[in-house]
């Protein structure tokens, strides 16, 4: 049986989201291409041997490409021509262009690569693969389909979290596209905020909430959480099987959301009067103000006290 191919191409990146997946456990990545037959033709940190002529070969067809990864925002500066990013001599946007016309699928893995991320207001010109920031469009366009009829598959995070890029590998190597929501990111892993599965939960709740670091109570109203706006998998798949931002007290940056990196101070909430600017999604401000202030008068003394639950 003929294995499928995967080619990974990085475009403006820090690398994070290949960290991240050669850092997945059971199987790691060697023991997961295995499984899922998939030829690796090539990854920056990974391959060696002849690329221009891999490239050639992928470009005419002459050699079957089923997965293309891209890391990282697609640069178009300066002016367009996509110079300030190059392979072998080519601008890597049209390397994009032409891999992409190719693939049986594409799969943006990371916020830049979904999104635009950090260099998407700036003069470098990046975009997502398929959408700039919420705006369906993006490199490719709207209406872009891959050889298998599938829009771009995001899987957004700053990085992505490895087991989400491992899960989604599986699925495409087997034909399957999974179920996406409208930002074309994976509902098994975006369809569910950061806050589900916080173990900060029951003290925001009640509003037990932090003006500093280093205690257990909730860090949305004062200290810049995003989990209750933001939708990713960091408290249902824990990192590297062991915790996330929130469960060692750090804020969630609110990473994969389509804005990152926002125009705010991470450690600090935007707010008026103490009431956030942006609340948990779907909750309308007039019945959160008479909730929380409820909420807060019935906190149980152990959540006030800060005491852990026996």
């Amino acid at each position: 049986m003929t294995k499928q191919t995967l080619y990974w191409l990085q475009g403006g990146a820090c690398g994070g989201d290949s960290m991240s997946l050669l850092g997945i456990e059971n199987p790691e990545l060697p023991g997961l291409l295995n499984l899922l037959e998939l030829e690796l033709l090539w990854h920056p940190s990974l391959s060696s041997g002849d690329h221009a002529r891999l490239l050639d070969e992928l470009a005419r067809g002459a050699r079957p490409l089923d997965i293309l990864v891209l890391e990282g925002s697609v640069i178009r500066g300066p002016g367009g021509s996509g110079m300030y990013d190059v392979l072998l001599g080519r601008p890597k946007k049209d390397l994009i262009a032409q891999l992409a016309q190719r693939a049986r699928y594409v799969v943006a893995a990371g916020t830049c690569a979904s999104f635009g991320g950090i260099g998407a207001d700036g003069a470098i010109e990046a975009t997502g693969v398929q959408f700039l920031k919420k705006r369906r469009g993006g490199f490719l366009g709207p209406d872009f389909r891959s050889a298998a009829g599938a829009p771009v598959i995001n899987l957004p995070g700053c990085p992505c979290h490895g087991e989400v890029l491992a899960s989604t590998l599986g699925l495409l190597a087997r034909g399957s596209v999974p179920a996406l929501n409208e930002l074309q990111a994976p509902l098994e892993w975006y369809g569910l905020l950061v806050h589900q599965g916080c173990v900060r939960n029951e003290y925001h709740e009640y509003r037990v909430e932090e003006r500093d670091f280093g205690d257990k109570g909730c860090l949305f109203f004062f200290l810049g959480c995003r989990g209750p706006l933001s939708y990713g998998p960091c408290n249902k798949l824990l990192w590297s099987r062991r915790s996330s931002k929130t469960r060692v007290g750090v804020p969630c940056f609110g990473c994969t959301d389509p804005t990152f990196p926002q125009p705010l101070p991470f450690f600090k909430t935007a707010a008026i009067a103490d009431v956030p600017l942006e609340l948990p999604a779907g909750v309308d401000r007039a019945h959160y103000l008479a909730y929380k202030g409820m909420a807060a008068a019935a906190a149980p003394q152990r959540l006030s006290a800060r005491l852990t639950r026996v």
